[in-house]
């Protein structure tokens, strides 16, 4: 193996079990021996994407490209970004439209196909997401995992009989995986599989809470900042319902509300008081759950504009906060 090689190796091994500062200082040797390197780029770009640099992430990206407009890899990490957390899922498509037109192997036309469908879905286009997952091949795949998330696009658009098979044999695979579990358990209560399904929904929950947080995770204090700018940015109408309400800033759903029914994953979750009302009625709750914003939000930058999105989403959502309760000011509390 040469030397350029070897770093980039290094570097990607290094990006992988998490040594971001180690993975960089073998990208920027690469660039040393050859400063037109496109796969260094792409490395550096994954790194500060894993970091939360999202931004600089998608400017390593871009550089890669114009380097060699043939590697894939960075064609995919971009549009990666682009649809999490940037939300620019027609550039993201364009990418990925781009990555099909060359892609040979099948790991890489289903890896285009999944960004595609993914940005599909987010742009509301769910008919031509599923046109597009009804041709997604289903392996056999070198990369680990590739099968599992092939069959999480084909539940997405609605192809539960597509789906089963990858699904099952994920889940048989990786019990311990939350993300597999997760689907899973979400797989099962599309089948009305209640009970079953609320055991492996728990088990994600578990999962997930026995991952280490993000490089990028903010300090608890930090993360309560972002709550309150958030919730400063409400709309006048949004903010009127939650007038009444406290805050709560938690990790993640408990288990009690994951067996009523609160999706493990959720990042934002409106609690009412389920008593009868009396003058010593407690107030309502709206909680955030800092793990699964950061989760969905991709790096610290970017936590306001999500825990805003998800409050909006639910503010505008039919139900209303209860009535009748004691007239408190919005609050942000740490548990």
């Amino acid at each position: 193996m040469d030397q350029l090689s070897a770093h980039l190796d290094r570097g990607w091994d290094l990006a992988s079990r998490g040594d971001f500062e180690g993975a960089w200082t073998s990208a920027q040797k690469t660039l040393e021996l050859d400063d037109q390197c496109a796969e260094a780029h792409n490395l550096l770009g994954y790194i500060r994407a894993a970091q939360g640099e999202v931004e600089d992430a998608l400017e390593h990206y871009r550089h890669a490209m114009d380097l060699d407009d043939s590697l894939i890899e960075a064609k995919l990490n971009a549009a990666e970004v682009l649809i999490h957390p940037l939300h620019d899922f027609d550039e993201a498509i364009e990418l990925a439209n781009d990555a099909l037109d060359i892609a040979r192997e099948s790991d890489e036309i289903a890896e285009a196909m999944l960004l595609k469908i993914d940005a599909l879905l987010h742009r509301g286009d769910a008919e031509h997401a599923s046109r597009v997952a009804g041709g997604l091949p289903i392996g056999p795949f070198e990369r680990a995992g590739l099968d599992f998330m092939v069959g999480r696009a084909k539940f997405e658009v609605g192809d539960l009989i597509g789906a089963e098979p990858l699904l099952r044999a994920a889940f048989e695979r990786e019990k311990n995986n939350g993300d597999v579990l997760y689907v899973w358990g979400l797989f099962l209560r599309a089948q009305q599989k209640t009970q079953e399904s609320l055991i492996w929904l728990l088990a994600a929950r578990e999962a997930d809470q026995r991952t280490p947080s993000w490089p990028w995770s903010l300090e608890p204090g930090a993360f309560r900042t972002r709550v309150d700018a958030a919730l400063a940015r409400l709309e006048e109408s949004a903010r009127a319902k939650i007038v009444d309400v406290a805050v709560i800033v938690a990790d993640l759903p408990g288990a009690e509300v994951v067996t009523g029914g609160v999706d493990p994953r959720a990042g934002v979750h409106w609690d009412g008081c389920q008593d009868e009302p009396s003058e010593s009625q407690s107030p309502s709750f709206l909680f955030v759950y800092q793990r699964n914003i950061e989760r969905i939000a991709h790096g610290g930058g970017d936590v306001e504009d999500e825990i805003l999105h998800c409050l909006e989403h639910l503010l505008a959502s039919d139900s209303e906060p209860p009535s009748d309760l004691p007239q408190l000011p919005v609050a942000s509390v740490l548990v």
